[in-house]
Order: C-alpha cells, then structure tokens, then sequence
C-alpha cells in the first residue's frame, strides 16, 4: 500500500504542473462544472532563497559602474523575505549615459550558449516595482539578446517608459503574440542619465512568465 501510495503522489505531482525540482511550470485545475483551468508560472525571481528562481542578473550594460544590485534586499518585499534593489547613479562612469541588467540564461549569455527555455505557454511577464521616492523612471524588456543562439522574441517585447510610485505596484508586459520557443534573456531593466538626471534607486520582486 505504502508503494501504490507513493507511485500516486507521484503521478499528482507530474500531472498538476509541480515538478520535483521545484520548478512550477503550467498547472490543471477544473471548476465547479468541470472545465479545465489553465495556469502558468514561470519565476524569475519570487525571493532570494527560492529554488524557483530562473535567470539570472548577470547582463551589465552601458554605463554599469554606475549600478549597484542586491538581491537580498530585506526591508519591505512585496512578498516573502526578500526583494531586489538596483541603484543607478548616473555619474556616467563609461559615457553611455544610460545602464541596464539582463537577466540571463546562463550567467553572461549574449546569445553564445544553446540554454534558453521554451515559455511558449505564458501570454505576459508580470512584475512588482517601486521607486525610492517615486518619479524614478525605468523600462523593462524580455528577448531581444541576438547572437548564434539569439532571443526567439526580436526586437525584445518592451514595457515602454514607466514612471514608477514609491509604492510597490503591478506592472505587467504583453507576450500575448510573441514567439516564446527560445529565451535566454528572460529579463531586463534600463535606465538613463536623461530620464533619471541625478540618478534613481528602485525595487523590484515577484517577477514571472503567466
């Protein structure tokens, strides 16, 4: 019985979308008359210690002596016990005028490494952000990384310019009609001196393909 048992389990744990390693992929639900629901998760960050994780902030761009990150950051998550913190300073370090972060599958992978995912069941990228003191203004990207193993997103799907609160909200990228059969640049924030003149400091938490 103990065996039947555990091969069960198994079998529910397969079936309803969570793998073994963690990882939360797409999961069956029905309502009340029967129907499926169909739900997809894909974590790019949810917290620091999480085995769900994927990507990661490996991409420094443009002027990246001007940005500090940390991923442990403890005061005031959205969620769980940690978020993470990006500050741009805009000293213009290497004379870009503007930085930016790729979260990367694997760690520094222009488009060199054959290691992105297939996220073809996700329709959107949603995320938290807020600002230090709101007014920080930033874009967020997923695809666009070229290269011989390049991005199947091209140009990168974009949230346009958003002026974050000093609140944490919801925001949210449209992949409705992309083609997601090959990710490897899962993630990206930018910003520059001419948005952000004397620099801005913003948090981030929650991140995921739905």
């Amino acid at each position: 019985m103990r065996k039947i048992a555990l091969s069960l389990l198994f079998i529910a744990l397969i079936f309803g979308g969570v793998a073994l390693n963690g990882e939360v992929f797409a999961q069956e639900e029905w309502d009340e008359e029967g129907w499926e629901i169909s739900t997809y998760q894909f974590p790019v960050y949810t917290d620091i210690s999480s085995s769900d994780n994927h990507f990661i902030p490996s991409g420094w761009m443009g002027d990246h002596g001007d940005i500090t990150l940390d991923e442990n950051y403890r005061d005031n998550p959205h969620s769980g016990e940690t978020c993470i913190k990006i500050n741009y300073s805009a000293e213009v370090t290497r004379g870009n005028r503007w930085a930016g972060i790729y979260w990367q599958e694997p760690a520094n992978n222009w488009g060199t490494i054959d290691a992105g995912f297939d996220l073809s069941g996700a329709t959107k990228l949603t995320f938290w952000a807020r600002g230090e003191e709101g007014g920080e203004k930033a874009e967020f990207k997923v695809g666009g990384i070229t290269g011989k193993y390049a991005d199947s997103v091209q140009p990168a799907a974009s949230s346009g310019r958003i002026t974050l609160t000093n609140e944490w909200t919801p925001y949210s990228i449209d992949l409705e009609d992309k083609d997601l059969s090959y990710i490897s640049g899962g993630f990206c924030w930018v910003a520059s001196m001419r948005n952000n003149p004397v620099g801005c400091t913003i948090y981030l938490d929650d991140i995921k393909f739905e």
